[in-house]
């Protein structure tokens, strides 16, 4: 219980992290290309945490197989798809509605795990789609600025990293934390380095007079450590106690903290239906999540009486 509790807890300075950089990445990539940005970010992570390893951690190489690698880049390309949609969204949309479009994959893990797993969906689980999707109506196409490219962009990067979690929880109890931390942050800086020189002038992106701007250095150097290096670490190691479900409740918090931290930092307002609908989002998440019902108690008092 105490693990569990720790996890959480952990977990959730996880996702305030996450949600507080919207603001700093959006205003770094006005200037670095997404791509490039992200490639930047998870390099110096990379090296970051793949020089502890090898100074501190070095016998945890001696578990690098084949079922390893595999595991980590396939938990890196979803995390690259789920950071590739929502850097480029950033450009064309605001901090609040992307927090809050990301924010929906708190209600996809719990249905792409039943397509994945063969489990049919609960009831909370369709009411919470059903009332996060008249949310999302309510953000982005009752709102002054209305649907556009980079809603459609941060929805898709919602769905890659409901397929993180997913897989995160599926090998994160397998295998050492820190090597398959590693193996999926070094994923993820090799893709986009791969589309950052395929689909942007990454010789003006990597110029000193663009990567030495202030706001910058001060994004990649707050994202590398705290958001990528430090939070994907941290996930991978506590996700192992808890499960992908109640990671994605805790999850549900980030598009909260985004719209607070942009509120703070930029004076970044919604209107009052825009409003609503990211009431009615996260009120989606959270009943999407919460176990409740009469088959519920039931199955815990029978537990209880077991137990006793």
């Amino acid at each position: 219980m105490k693990k569990t509790l720790f996890a959480d807890i952990s977990l959730l300075l996880v996702t305030f992290v996450w949600g507080a950089t919207f603001v700093v990445v959006q205003n770094a990539i006005a200037s670095l290309p997404p791509h490039s940005f992200n490639a930047v970010r998870f390099l110096l992570a990379t090296l970051l945490l793949g020089g502890w390893l090898i100074l501190f951690e070095r016998k945890q190489l001696s578990h690098l197989n084949r079922k390893l690698l595999f595991s980590g880049v396939i938990m890196g390309v979803w995390l690259f798809v789920g950071y590739a949609f929502q850097t480029v969204g950033l450009l064309y949309t605001t901090s609040s509605k992307a927090g809050f479009i990301t924010g929906l994959c708190a209600v996809m893990v719990p249905l792409l795990s039943i397509i994945l797993l063969k489990q049919r969906p609960s009831k909370n689980a369709v009411i919470g789609v059903v009332i996060a999707t008249v949310g999302l109506y309510m953000l982005t196409m009752t709102d002054m600025t209305a649907l556009n490219k980079g809603d459609v962009l941060v929805f898709f990067c919602a769905i890659g990293f409901a397929m993180h979690i997913i897989f995160t929880g599926k090998y994160s109890s397998k295998y050492p934390s820190l090597l398959l931390t590693v193996i999926q942050i070094a994923t993820v800086t090799i893709c986009s380095f791969m589309f950052s020189l395929i689909t942007e002038d990454y010789m003006t992106a990597f110029s000193p007079s663009v990567l030495f701007r202030s706001e910058v250095i001060f994004a990649l150097l707050v994202t590398a450590v705290f958001a990528t290096a430090l939070a994907f670490f941290a996930q991978t190691n506590f996700q192992k106690f808890t499960t992908p479900t109640r990671v994605a409740l805790i999850f549900a918090m980030e598009p909260v903290f985004a719209a607070a931290t942009a509120y703070l930092w930029i004076n970044e307002r919604l209107s009052t239906s825009a409003l609503i609908g990211c009431l009615l989002i996260l009120a989606g998440m959270l009943f999407a999540e919460l176990p409740m019902g009469k088959g519920f108690l039931l199955k815990k008092i029978k537990q209880r009486k077991k137990a006793v």
